[in-house]
């Protein structure tokens, strides 16, 4: 963050400075709104949450560090109260990001393949300069001006994800940090119900093309046509990416390896390099294409830019982790979150790494999918179920749906799936482990509220990598 005093950053908020703040004091970063995570020089933002209050904690924060807390309300430390905390983050992350011209911003978008695209992206931006991307899903009202907060007059590039929940999310966030290049990937099945449409969900995404200036660039997935059609919404010129011909930068030959990871040639306009990802999943390759095409606009040469994509390895946790036990069981660890499209690719990816080995799954019912829930989640059980899977574990609660729809699909299979229905993820781990055997291959797949992360944390010993 660029140094600032209180008093300016009173200013920003519509605060006032109480708790004997001095207004000379200067923040020099980092904004955190975790008191654990203070540093010397740190902003403490106190946000009232369900469950904690940041408030509780803020004379624990200055005596961390902190200069002073921003609250909503007085609290025995130096303080800038405002009216509301997450408004006023929003407010002072605009600020900062407004008096970095010389940073580019890049703002990647998507129903699916956010984080890794972000990831992957940011590692190639890191190449010609220095580079700030959220750690992990940062992409909503707190975490992204968080991530913005965190440059300065140093950073050539901020890479941004940015997540919808409802209409005008995407637009909010692109005013904190008003994007160069946006990424749009697709358009699927996530958060259905809150939106209660596909055309809808796409409304919403494109809103990052539509903050695009008229000299700033718009990459789009020339394979998905509600993205393709939001080249209509904007004035900024257009690089199509994908596998189609008309892509400007696309994959020619893609083949996976017996571990389910895909190579390809990249071509562009300017040449073409192969490519070999270490990342599990042929869905990777579309992520992969859409980092590519934007470091390309910000002028790597496809050399560097295969090289970078080839050496990645997966950067956020609980997204595709492949790990083998010393017995010779695979886990696939996909478990932060899921939905339709998702679940189907991460069974193709299972697919390919598992080749003739048994196989099984660990899922739970989808969520967020409005009134099409029962019927999604009926074709996701089929089609958990007719993937060739020895046995298929189902956790949690509200699982009629996806039973159903696995238990048709087992009477056509043969041989049939044995479908388990658990209540949770400690009963889900007692009923898969005595059923392994050396060389077996789980997928844990689930949305995030189900917390399927804990049993591929217990197959594996208690091992979080």
């Amino acid at each position: 963050m660029i140094p600032l005093p209180l008093a300016r950053i009173a200013e920003i908020t519509s605060g006032a400075l109480t708790g004997m703040a001095d207004p000379r004091a200067v923040v020099r970063g980092p904004v955190v709104i975790d008191s654990r995570a203070v540093e010397p020089g740190s902003l403490f933002v106190a946000i009232k949450g369900t469950r904690v209050d940041g408030h509780d904690f803020a004379a624990q924060a200055v005596e961390a560090g902190a200069v002073a807390v921003l609250a909503s309300r007085p609290v025995e430390a130096p303080t800038i109260v405002v009216g509301d905390t997450v408004a006023a983050l929003a407010d002072l992350a605009t600020a900062v990001c407004a008096e970095l011209p010389s940073t580019t911003v890049v703002g990647v978008t998507g129903s699916a393949g956010k984080t890794t695209t972000k990831d992957l992206l940011a590692r190639l931006t890191a190449r010609i300069g220095p580079t700030v991307a959220p750690v992990g899903s940062f992409n909503n009202e707190i975490g992204h001006p968080l991530t913005v907060l965190k440059a300065d007059e140093a950073t050539h590039y901020l890479v941004l994800e940015l997540s919808a929940r409802h209409a005008g999310h995407i637009s909010d966030l692109a005013r904190i940090a008003p994007p160069k290049i946006g990424v749009v990937l697709n358009v699927g099945t996530a958060h259905l119900g809150v939106f209660g449409g596909k055309e809808a969900i796409a409304e919403a995404k494109g809103e990052l093309v539509e903050a695009l200036p008229a000299d700033g660039v718009a990459v789009l997935n020339a394979d998905d046509p509600l993205v393709a059609a939001m080249a209509r919404r904007t004035d900024a010129r257009i690089t199509w990416y994908g596998r189609a011909e008309n892509a400007a930068v696309r994959a020619e030959g893609v083949t996976l390896d017996d571990r389910g990871r895909a190579s390809f040639t990249l071509r562009t306009p300017s040449g073409a390099a192969p490519v070999a990802l270490r990342l599990y999943g042929e869905h990777a390759v579309e992520n992969a294409l859409a980092a590519a095409a934007a470091a390309y606009e910000l002028g790597l040469p496809v050399a560097t830019i295969a090289e970078e994509l080839s050496e990645a390895e997966p950067r956020s946790r609980w997204r595709m982790e492949v790990t083998d036990r010393e017995d010779g069981v695979t886990v696939i660890n996909d478990a932060y979150n899921a939905n339709p499209d998702s679940m189907r690719a991460a069974l193709g990816a299972l697919d390919a790494l598992a080749g003739g080995r048994r196989r099984f799954a660990v899922i739970a019912s989808l969520l967020e999918l409005g009134e099409e829930s029962a019927a999604l989640n009926e074709g996701v059980g089929r089609l958990a179920a007719g993937a060739g899977l020895a046995g298929l574990l189902v956790v949690g609660p509200d699982a009629g749906p996806l039973l159903a729809g696995a238990e048709a699909a087992v009477a056509d299979a043969s041989p049939a799936t044995r479908i388990t229905h658990v209540p949770d993820a400690e009963s889900a781990v007692a009923a898969l482990s005595p059923l392994l055997a050396p060389g077996d291959v789980v997928l844990v797949k689930g949305p995030r509220a189900a917390g399927l992360e804990r049993v591929a944390e217990a197959l594996l010993g208690g091992d979080r990598r």
